[in-house]
């Protein structure tokens, strides 16, 4: 083997290595850029309902004259897997609705009824964002408000 057959051997190995690092550099990218849509989604739909909340006094004043309701729907969001909280959640940010996504964040415990943060909020809003790269699928699923909004009716308990 000459010299130019080893040159040119170490540059085609050197190139194909430089391709793989390229690759896995470019799937870390994706999926952190992914992650962080999805942050950035939920901080979205969580400002906008800190907006429409504060602009909705009446509603909240009628959430707590029926207190003994919201008590008994909050021990059926109990018995809910934290895979179909994480659901409903997705589902309920989906529709856009800022006051349905209240309504769900309060039913399943993540806000109090003054939509302030809850003990269980920030750790459901940690887990919420590797649950959501696992479920594409349900995510991808839910393309439109109309079917987000339809997941939400079935499987939200009033």
């Amino acid at each position: 083997m000459n010299r130019n057959q080893k040159i040119a051997l170490g540059c085609g190995g050197a190139g194909c290595l430089g391709l793989i690092v390229v690759t896995i550099v470019g799937c870390v990218i994706y999926f952190v850029y992914y992650a962080q849509s999805q942050r950035d989604t939920a901080n979205r739909n969580y400002n906008f309902n800190i907006n429409t909340n504060s602009n909705s006094n009446s509603n909240d004043n009628s959430d707590l004259n029926s207190n003994t309701n919201d008590n008994s729907s909050a021990t059926d969001t109990s018995s809910m897997s934290e895979d179909d909280k994480h659901k409903l959640y997705q589902a309920a940010s989906m529709t856009g609705d800022g006051e349905l996504l209240r309504r769900v964040t309060v039913k399943i415990g993540l806000m109090d009824d003054d939509f302030t943060p809850g003990p269980n909020y920030q750790t459901f809003v940690a887990e919420h964002v590797s649950w959501a790269i696992r479920n594409t699928d349900f995510i991808q699923s839910m393309d439109t408000p109309e079917k987000a909004r339809n997941y939400v009716n079935e499987n939200f308990p009033d």
